[in-house]
């Protein structure tokens, strides 16, 4: 693994935790319990290797569809998590992106209390994907760039003003992850084939990588594979691979 050639900004889809749980005749949240040991591995190591930003997909919306007592297992663990000091010692700041309006109020306000503790950290800015989906950002921030059209439409707009104020620029203005960069590598862990509403708009040119791994064993050695892929591809973002040798020559 080159150093020198680390992705600053890490998405990952942590799967297979009740699946590493099943297997080993252990209940679905005993799996999600060792996946938060996960999560203190891969921050501290993210951090270690210079990560601007890691991006966790920690709860979709679609979960909400899961059994009460598996969401209820979840949403306390993610108040037992939040105590964890590995944010301070790390000098991790956190932040969350998704619907957080359904979430149980005591979690809500846990989340925005660790968002202020940690506001001022600057290694690195670890976000936790909570009651996320990705159709629904793009949903949410649609109607929030046409609201003051309709707001203004008496005025009357163009078709080319109309254009003029709904650009890729706009649209990504207006999405959760504004604070941060699009992902430079997604990983997946747990042997599905899939992204699973996540990031669609942001992972437009991510490099993509899946492993067999079940997230709860998921460790430094895993995420080095992972680096190692990443820096194996040229990212040529249309370009054609001369034009990039050019590029990095110059």
């Amino acid at each position: 693994m080159k150093e020198n050639n680390i992705p600053q900004h890490i998405a990952i889809i942590m799967d297979g935790n009740g699946r590493w749980a099943t297997e080993r005749g252990r209940e679905r949240s005993f799996g999600h319990q060792a996946g938060v040991e996960a999560v203190r591995r891969i921050t501290s190591e993210c951090t270690r290797l210079g990560v601007k930003y890691l991006t966790l997909y920690t709860f979709s919306t679609e979960n909400w569809n899961r059994p009460a007592d598996e969401i209820s297992a979840l949403m306390g663990l993610v108040l037992t998590s939040l105590e964890d000091e590995i944010f301070m010692k790390n000098n991790v700041r956190f932040r969350v992106i998704g619907d957080m309006k359904r979430l149980p109020e005591e979690v809500q306000k846990k989340l925005w209390e660790t968002m202020e503790h940690t506001a001022e950290n600057d290694a690195m800015t670890m976000v936790v994907a909570l009651s996320y989906s990705s159709r629904w950002e793009i949903t949410d921030a649609m109607r929030e760039i046409v609201r003051p059209i309709l707001q203004d439409w008496e005025s009357g707009y163009s078709e080319k003003e109309i254009e003029e104020r709904i650009t890729e620029e706009t649209i990504s203005q207006h999405l959760n992850t504004y604070f941060m960069p699009d992902p430079d590598l997604l990983i997946r862990t747990g042997g599905e084939l899939r992204i699973s509403n996540y990031l669609l708009w942001q992972i437009a040119y991510s490099e993509l990588y899946f492993c067999d791994t079940y997230w709860p064993d998921f460790d430094e050695e895993c995420l080095h594979k992972a680096i190692e892929s990443y820096q194996s591809r040229q990212r040529r973002f249309g370009k054609t691979e001369e034009q990039v040798e050019e590029e990095l020559n110059k």
